[in-house]
């Protein structure tokens, strides 16, 4: 996909990968929109891309609200036009410390699917129902290796990106006859503030920057067309094709 142009929604915009991905696509030439919970630190970054030259633009609203979704597609919509490009990044941990499954409340445990399954789920099937009535778009489900390892106090959080992975592989398989790829990928382990809330005694030199997974992520949704349907990618992994 050629971005210059093209539309882009991301989700958990206001700091880390979120963040480094809107500063990305507008660089390649996207209008951004933004979307988080807190105002404050999303319109840093709106302001930041903007004085580097690129389009952005902030939505604050809650991706686990029920009443957010068309709110956050309408205003997506109205701001840059349709959407080309939907990336699902925003996500919670849920309680702090992370406690063991067996100790998670239950209304925790659905909280955080709220936020990072089924708050997507109701983005996605606005957006990419009007990406199929177009015949075209991509759409990303930023993953965890949460998703396919039992990490002890994981638990709520590696539940919800497994069910997350596996709607982009049911949506990759409805979607691709009608133009839209969806593909779900793994950042690996980055310097963010959700790595240092899950694990505050790693080592941050160890981990990977925000700005070249987005780098990567960015290519694999240039590239979208030679990913297969539904695939679960690996971004430390990954090399183009």
């Amino acid at each position: 996909m050629e971005l210059r142009g093209k539309s882009a929604l991301i989700t958990g915009g206001s700091r880390g990968l979120g963040a480094a991905l809107g500063d990305v696509l507008a660089k390649r030439g996207a209008r951004v929109v933004l979307v988080a919970r807190d105002r404050g630190p999303l319109e840093r970054v709106v302001a930041k891309i903007r004085a580097e030259g690129g389009e952005a633009h902030a939505l604050a609203f809650d991706v686990g609200d029920r009443e957010s979704a068309h709110r956050i597609a309408g205003g997506a919509s109205a701001l840059v036009g349709d959407v080309d490009v939907l990336v699902q990044n925003a996500s919670t941990l849920g309680p702090l410390p992370m406690p063991f499954l067996l100790d998670t409340a239950c209304e925790d445990f659905s909280a955080t699917l709220e936020t990072n399954v089924t708050g997507p789920l109701r983005i996605d099937k606005i957006v990419g129902g009007s990406m199929a009535l177009r015949k075209r778009g991509v759409i990303v489900h930023v993953s965890s290796d949460a998703a396919v390892s039992g990490y002890p106090r994981w638990g709520s959080y590696g539940v919800s990106k497994a069910a997350l992975d596996q709607l982009a592989r049911v949506l990759g398989a409805e979607l691709t006859d009608h133009g839209v790829r969806v593909f779900s990928v793994d950042p690996g382990e980055m310097d963010t503030q959700m790595h240092a809330d899950a694990m505050p005694e790693a080592d941050r030199a160890t981990l990977a920057r925000p700005e070249r997974v987005a780098e990567k992520i960015v290519a694999m949704i240039e590239r979208a067309d030679s990913i297969a349907p539904g695939a679960r990618l690996v971004a430390p992994e990954w090399t183009p094709s």
